[in-house]
């Protein structure tokens, strides 16, 4: 072998032997890197800034649990950044997921706000970032859970209540197959299947009014609305039962008030109060139906002097199918929906109903809903009016 080939191959093995040197010394160099990105409590660029956009509670969680960056809604549940958690399902399921090396969920109730801030039935889902990092991300399904709930209960509770008034038509209807040959039987079963008849309608027609103010988006049927408008049809349509129960009707207080909203439906839910105070007011006594501007809000009372309600049923009044007495409203042919519909329809008009009752007092249910100004002609009929009655007490004076 000649010189120059046993340079040119001692130049050849040194390069070769440089870049392997090279080669491993980048590989190492990589190794490290990932090494210390897996260890470091160091944020991946751009992280922080999606947290901060998130309207869902999230954080980045380091190995001891401390949040090193959360979004805003986080706050509330005690989610801040640069302090560790202290809540032990946090911190259960952060850790599940660390170890797991992948994702880790769970359902479970979390304190947002401070005590007595009632607790929130959230989701929560952890994944593993790095070997240091977490990130959770919080769902509150308290509200969805919520419906669920109130769905469930309000088709067991129909199906409950359905149950008895179709059963006792069914029972009545063979009672008067068999009675067929006795005409007093058959009138006194006739009768009584009536009656039930007519609260299987009632209840069918409460449950539609109550489903209809639950789905719909808008009442289709707003409008300026007189109060007056409303009392009067709702205290007339309660009169034949106050006429039967020797109940007398009282109305008083401000005139001429406005507001806006579906003028059937309030009415309706007016005489759901009236009808229900008539029904637990003795004999020989009034019913109030009073009205009072209060700043810019009209609040409709209806009062009784009845047997009242007592406290711990005071805040379930408004539930559906809840009675504070089985017996009577079983002799009253109460559904239990009429305080619910008043509820919900007054809830949908921007308002609002309270309650104040004591045993053996009586009772007041409170409408308060938003005034509006009376609609133009209104206001021109009311001036008309006005100037005709003083210039007809003036030509009086001059004679």
């Amino acid at each position: 072998m000649t010189t120059t080939a046993a340079a040119l191959l001692a130049l050849s093995v040194g390069i070769l032997i440089g870049a392997g040197i090279a080669v491993v010394i980048f590989l190492s160099f990589r190794a490290r890197d990932r090494a210390q990105a897996q260890v470091s409590r160091r944020i991946p660029e751009g992280i922080r800034e999606v947290l901060h956009g998130m309207e869902d509670p999230a954080a980045i969680l380091d190995a001891s649990s401390t949040v090193l960056a959360s979004s805003a809604a986080a706050a509330p549940y005690g989610i801040v950044e640069g302090v560790a958690l202290t809540d032990d399902d946090l911190r259960r399921v952060s850790r599940k997921a660390r170890d797991a090396d992948g994702v880790a969920a769970e359902t479970f109730r979390l304190m947002r706000g401070a005590p007595p801030a009632e607790p929130r039935l959230v989701t929560v889902r952890a994944t593993r970032v790095s070997a240091r990092l977490t990130l959770i991300v919080l769902r509150d399904i308290t509200e969805r859970e919520r419906v669920e709930q109130m769905r469930r209960d309000f088709v067991a509770n129909t199906s409950h209540e359905l149950k008895t008034p179709v059963g006792a038509v069914t029972l009545l209807a063979e009672a008067i197959e068999s009675a067929a040959d006795d005409p007093e039987q058959v009138r006194i079963f006739a009768a009584r299947l009536t009656a039930e008849a007519q609260r299987l309608g009632s209840l069918t027609s409460r449950i539609m009014n109550l489903s209809r103010l639950q789905a719909s988006d808008e009442l289709t049927e707003m409008r300026d609305v007189a109060v007056d408008e409303v009392l009067t049809s709702a205290i007339e349509a309660s009169m034949i039962q106050a006429s039967a129960s020797a109940v007398e009707i009282v109305r008083g207080g401000d005139r001429d008030l406005f507001v806006r909203g579906d003028a059937q439906v309030l009415s309706e839910a007016l005489s759901n109060l009236i009808t229900n105070a008539i029904a637990y007011s003795p004999a020989a006594s009034k019913v109030g139906v009073g009205v009072k501007r209060v700043d810019d809000v009209v609040e409709i009372a209806v009062t009784d002097r009845g047997i009242g309600i007592p406290e711990a049923d005071q805040q379930r009044i408004f539930e559906r199918f809840y009675r504070t007495d089985q017996a009577r409203s079983r002799r009253t042919g109460g559904t239990g929906l009429g305080l619910s519909i008043v509820k919900h329809a007054v809830q949908r008009h921007g308002g609002e109903v309270r309650l104040w009752s004591r045993p053996g007092r009586g009772s007041t249910f409170t409408i308060r809903l938003p005034l509006i100004e009376p609609p133009l002609e209104q206001s021109t009929g009311k001036r008309k009016k006005k100037k005709e009655k003083m210039k007809a007490q003036k030509n009086g004076d001059h004679r």
